[in-house]
């Protein structure tokens, strides 16, 4: 039963929530001992969060999961979990987190609330409405950015950051949709209703426009941030975010996967040494002379 609890709550989701760490990274605090504590106390409890919510989400879905090719597996769809426990077990944790949310910071729990309700209502209607669900999706990501940014006191956080990961997160959103569309064929809809709302030419226009302004955005990012080295050397970085665009697109529209991208995320060894080199690049160029300090 615990096995089940865990896996209904997704530990493979969770790595969507380093993205709260983006506010110590990028506004270069990440040697700040107590900022440090307070952002992974954050990441921990944001998780919790996510895994109370994917509980609730698959009560919801359970009969659409029962008849989809491999969601029906999950606990609950499957009946290993039974939905009383799930509901049970996901208040608590909501309850939990919230209380630990609030006690951080007034504004961290705050921004964790919006994250609960809207994803509440993303359950109930918002993942029916073509775009919407995306967006709504997309938010998430932002909210997850913003809620590092009231952990710690900030200097000079670039909101050319929130723009990078609404696009992104688009991005990543409308690739996951079309991969869904292309597994699932006729079935798509059957599956999830809202795939009717959405075709693959669509989906491909809309992949081309964000995946086009994420690349801009970062660039301009890279060159025009208040908190970064006057050399330019941010701009180094971009080549990487220009490979994971197109790996991601290679993924999704010729291997025909990105149903899951937290799956490619964690298996697709040529995304994982690009982001890698990515992190190292970004961390030797903020902390470069913290770096040469250590030795």
């Amino acid at each position: 039963m615990l096995k089940a609890i865990i896996k209904s709550m997704r530990p493979k989701q969770w790595v969507k929530n380093v993205f709260v760490l983006a506010a110590l990274v990028f506004d270069r605090q990440l040697t700040n001992g107590q900022a440090l504590i307070k952002t992974l106390v954050g990441v921990l409890l944001f998780s919790i969060f996510s895994g109370s919510i994917y509980l609730i989400n698959d009560v919801f879905d359970k009969k659409a999961d029962q008849n989809h090719p491999k969601k029906k597996d999950r606990p609950i769809a499957s009946g290993k979990l039974p939905v009383s426990l799930a509901i049970t077990i996901s208040i608590i944790l909501i309850v939990f987190s919230l209380y630990f949310a609030f006690r951080l910071t007034t504004a961290f729990g705050i921004i964790s609330a919006v994250y609960f309700l809207m994803n509440l209502a993303y359950s109930f209607k918002l993942k029916h409405i073509p775009l919407i669900d995306v967006m709504v999706i997309a938010t998430g990501f932002v909210l997850r950015v913003a809620a590092g940014v009231s952990l710690i006191q900030v200097e000079r956080f670039s909101p050319w950051l929130y723009v990078v990961t609404t696009l992104l997160a688009l991005f990543i959103g409308f690739g996951k949709r079309r991969a869904e569309i292309a597994c699932l064929n006729e079935n798509a809809t059957f599956h999830r209703k809202v795939l009717d709302g959405y075709s693959l030419e669509f989906l491909d226009q809309l992949i081309t426009i964000v995946s086009s302004t994420t690349l801009i955005a970062y660039s301009l990012y890279t060159f025009s941030a208040p908190n970064l080295p006057q050399n330019n050397a941010m701009m180094l970085t971009i080549p990487f975010v220009l490979y994971g665009l197109f790996r991601y697109l290679f993924l999704v529209k010729v291997q025909q996967s990105g149903g899951a991208p937290e799956e490619l995320v964690l298996s697709d060894r040529p995304l994982q040494i690009c982001i890698f080199l990515w992190g190292i690049a970004v961390l030797v160029i903020f902390y470069w002379s913290t770096i040469i300090s250590l030795f």
